[in-house]
This record gives C-alpha cells, sequence and structure tokens, in this order.
C-alpha cells in the first residue's frame, strides 16, 4: 500500500511546511499533490495532517509514516550508494569552485556529508575570483563550477540547482529604504559595492542595470561578504547579494533590503560539469546532497524551473 514516493512526500510536506511549497520540492502540481495524498488517505483508511491548520499540523497517522520516513529514506540512499559502489566509480576526484561566493555557508555540509559517504573521492574548492572557470572545467583542470550564468558549450552540462532572489542590500537610514522596491535610475548616484569579478557574472548588472544602459556612480570591490555588509551598513555604498546571503544580517537589524524591480530579479544557480562525467555515480550523488542541503539551509529559494 505505502510507496516510497509516499514517504518522500510526506517528508516534504512536512519540511516545506504548505502543499504548494511541498509541490514545488517534488516537482509537481499543487492538484497532482494533493491527489496523492487525497489517494493515500483513502488507501489507508486515515488522515494523516489537518488540511486547514496553520501552521500545517499531522495527525497521529501523520507523524507515524513520518518516522518511518526518516529512518527508512537515509538507509534507502545508503544502500543505494553501496551499490553504486559496488558498481563502480566509487573513486575520482572532485575539484569545484565557485562562481557564487556567496556559497560557502550551505556548500559545506553538503560537501562534508558527500565526504563521509565518499571517502576515496578526491575533493578540492575555490573561489573563482582570479581566473576563468568554465575554459579551466572544459581543460580538466577542475570538475564541477558552481554558477548562475548557463553557457551554451557543447561539451559541459548545466544542472540547474535553485532560484533565488537577488536584493539590494541598504544601510537602514538609506533614503531607498522608504521605497517598495528599486529601480536601474535609482543606482545612478550610488557606490555600488561587488566581489572583484567582471561585469558578466554579477547579476545586479547582467539583469539590471546594463540592459537600461544605467551605470552607478562608483563601484568599490571586495572578496569578503561580511565586509560588504560592514561597508552597506556604515553607509558606504549598496551591494546586491542572494536573499538568503543577507538574511543573518536581516534578522540582526544591520541592513535592509529591496528588490529589483517590481517582479524581482531571479536567477537560478547551476553546477555545471563535463558531459562525459553525467553518468559518474558519486557526481549525482554530490548533486543531490547539495540541494538537499540547499533547502534545508537557505530561506526563500524556490526550485529551479523544468528546462
Amino acid at each position: 500500500m505505502l510507496d516510497i514516493k509516499h514517504l518522500r512526500t510526506l517528508v516534504a510536506l512536512r519540511d516545506g511546511g504548505t502543499l504548494v511549497e511541498a509541490a514545488r520540492r517534488m516537482h509537481l502540481t499543487q492538484s497532482a499533490l494533493s491527489h496523492q495524498l487525497k489517494d493515500l488517505e483513502e488507501r489507508l483508511g486515515v488522515a494523516l495532517f489537518l488540511r486547514k491548520s496553520k501552521p500545517l499540523r499531522f495527525t497521529r497517522a501523520g507523524l507515524e509514516l513520518l518516522q518511518l520516513a526518516d529512518s527508512v529514506l537515509p538507509l534507502l540512499r545508503q544502500t543505494e550508494r553501496n551499490l553504486q559502489k559496488m558498481a563502480g566509480g566509487h573513486s575520482g576526484r572532485l575539484h569545484m569552485v565557485i562562481e557564487c561566493h556567496s556559497c560557502f555557508d550551505w556548500l559545506m555540509p553538503a560537501i562534508n556529508s558527500f565526504r563521509d559517504h565518499w571517502p576515496e573521492v578526491e575533493i578540492d574548492l575555490s573561489t573563482s575570483f582570479h581566473f576563468e572557470p568554465i575554459p579551466a572545467l572544459q581543460r580538466g583542470d577542475i570538475d564541477l563550477v558552481v554558477t548562475s550564468d548557463p553557457g551554451a558549450q557543447a561539451d559541459l552540462h548545466y544542472q540547474p540547482l535553485f532560484r533565488y532572489q537577488s536584493v539590494l542590500a541598504l544601510a537602514n537610514q538609506h533614503p531607498l529604504v522608504q521605497q517598495r522596491c528599486i529601480q536601474p535610475t535609482d543606482l545612478r548616484e550610488e557606490t555600488l559595492i561587488h566581489y572583484p569579478v567582471d561585469r558578466q557574472r554579477l547579476d545586479i548588472f547582467e539583469r539590471f542595470l546594463t540592459p537600461q544602459g544605467i551605470e552607478p556612480k562608483a563601484t568599490r570591490q571586495t572578496e569578503l561578504t561580511l565586509m560588504m555588509v560592514q561597508l552597506v551598513a556604515s553607509g558606504r555604498g549598496v551591494a546586491c547579494l542572494p536573499s538568503w546571503a543577507l538574511q543573518p544580517y536581516l534578522d540582526s537589524g544591520l541592513i535592509s533590503t529591496r528588490p529589483l524591480g517590481e517582479h524581482g530579479v531571479w536567477p537560478t544557480l547551476y553546477a555545471a560539469i563535463r558531459r562525459d562525467q553525467l553518468d559518474s555515480p558519486f557526481m549525482q550523488d554530490f548533486f543531490q546532497q547539495a540541494l538537499d542541503s540547499c533547502f534545508r539551509h537557505l530561506p526563500g529559494i524556490q526550485p529551479a524551473l523544468s528546462e
């Protein structure tokens, strides 16, 4: 009567908190998810959660199944890993480069978990401040690039990870805090603080300012997210960063943020690999662990849209 997909659906419902978010995580429509849950409840003859409760609450039967899911799903994943290792591909190299320089906080737990399961895979991690990572990936110098700027190289595969909102960080006393959202022309008289990378790799330029032909009054560069936030808080400029990277500073009241434009700027983050790596068991497992980590740790992200 029970399928593994039912357990995964209940976990997504618990972790997402709503039917809408659970459907996104399962890559289903909300109606398809509701139908799946209703069908399961009819098979079992018992309700699994209270539909009109906020926050969402599970019944005793639902909690019993969640307990089962928390026991079974990790064991199932571990068994899959063991079978993959038996089939070969248990050793190798995973040298990663991050173009999204705010990604360390959620990527490190994924790397640590991955290392526990694949101890024979050599792991290395660096940023792309001082070199172009995509040509290095094509040459085989590195094995994976985390980027929000997918290309059209025939020899590369871009694995979607998630969508995130890029927002403008402002000092709490900044006049633009009074606005509901930021327009490109609002930045003509601002000092824009950003990472030391080419403009085409920065969301604020490629997706917001450059299409409108707008230039900020000045720019300033720093490699550290914390330094960038401190400069913003002290009124030295403004900065564009992912909303999840700024959440701790918002929670502490250090800065304020506003969306870029009426509908916001929502890039998608990708993991780029060579196509000849697609069948690597440890690479596929890393993708899954990275996704699990980011949806567990990052507020406000959304599943990547189907391509």
